[in-house]
């Protein structure tokens, strides 16, 4: 049936991503060890929504047991894997470090020998805008050097995007990195600053606002993110001879390798993004201010030339229309 097999399937974008496939007819195999980083119910009924389609498989499995995931693709032999399970997460890498390089680098392992030895056409995997860590200039570029992680998180993402690079070189594996920056919308992760600010102000909590309020997120709308990853999938990278090691290309290689910025291109002022919050809601936010927290940056800011180039597609929906729509949602699956 020449199945896709989506990880993290009960996770976030993974779940919009399967979601997605599965109305296109295209049969899908969803992995998933529906940890308990966040409270479980949530993948669960995402899970739910996904087994009402004929068309989908899901399989519980950390992709961290090698033979697991080694059998996995030795059954199926996946044509396309779209690669979204990872532990997230900035600040939590402070105090959990080993979840990191179990799922991130363990797991991810694991999914390059079962592309390597099960004829895999492409391998999309999520990376992360937090590989830019401590680059300043704007907006951030796949041809930018990333070399200071300020986190851990950021730095398995780099990682990531590094093994990716030696299986496209030594094995012909064509691999697509995908630098997610700050996705939000319906069904989104509890821990991320949309769902915290929302039931914050529903509840009369106050919001803790890191850097005194003023940090700027390239926030993307999940319908966005999931378009252009679907319009990736059957447009796998080709090696470019022209470049050598001469004059090296960060985002590109010699190898069929490529990375790209996945991203709104419009970066929003975190205080006006409660200013929306607060409208949506109908509600006041009370607001504590903080200063940064070890590991984060002031500012992300996307440059999706490539994107727009190699797949026709530029994001376009507005971040008020976004939030409407995930407080919408919110208030439906909270019954509110």
């Amino acid at each position: 049936m020449n199945p896709v097999l989506v990880t993290g399937a009960a996770g976030f974008i993974g779940f919009h991503v399967a979601e997605r496939l599965l109305k296109d007819r295209r049969d899908v195999v969803g992995v998933d060890d529906l940890n308990a980083y966040y409270d479980p119910k949530l993948k669960h009924d995402r899970l739910a929504v996904l087994a009402k389609r004929a068309n989908f498989q899901f399989v519980k499995l950390n992709l961290a047991d090698r033979d697991g995931v080694a059998a996995l693709f030795a059954y199926h032999r996946f044509p396309h894997v779209v690669h979204l399970a990872a532990q997230a997460g900035v600040r939590h890498s402070l105090i959990d470090p080993h979840a990191y390089v179990d799922a991130n680098l363990v797991g991810f392992t694991n999914i390059l020998e079962g592309c390597r030895h099960n004829g895999c056409r492409h391998l999309l995997y999520a990376s992360s805008s937090s590989v830019y860590g401590g680059n300043t200039h704007m907006p951030f570029s796949i041809h930018d050097n990333v070399d200071h992680p300020l986190s851990l998180y950021g730095a398995s993402k780099k990682a990531n995007e590094l093994m990716a690079h030696a299986y496209s070189h030594l094995f012909n594996l064509p691999a697509t990195g995908l630098r997610f920056f700050t996705v939000y919308g319906p069904w989104g992760r509890p821990d991320m600053a949309m769902w915290i600010f929302a039931s914050a102000i529903i509840a009369g909590r106050p919001i803790k606002l890191f850097n005194h309020g003023n940090m700027r997120r390239d926030f993307t709308y999940i319908d966005d993110v999931v378009e252009s990853v679907v319009r990736l999938v059957d447009h796998a990278p080709k090696a470019n001879p022209a470049l050598t090691g001469a004059e090296p290309d960060p985002g590109s290689s010699a190898a069929p390798w490529r990375v790209y910025n996945i991203g709104n291109n419009k970066p929003v002022e975190l205080l006006e993004v409660v200013r929306l919050l607060e409208e949506a809601i109908g509600k006041k936010a009370k607001r504590e201010l903080l200063p940064m927290q070890p590991g984060d940056v002031p500012a992300t800011y996307a440059d999706i030339d490539d994107l727009m180039r190699e797949v026709d597609f530029r994001p376009s929906t507005p971040i008020a229309e976004g939030i409407s729509r995930f407080i919408a949602w919110y208030r439906d699956y909270h019954r509110l």
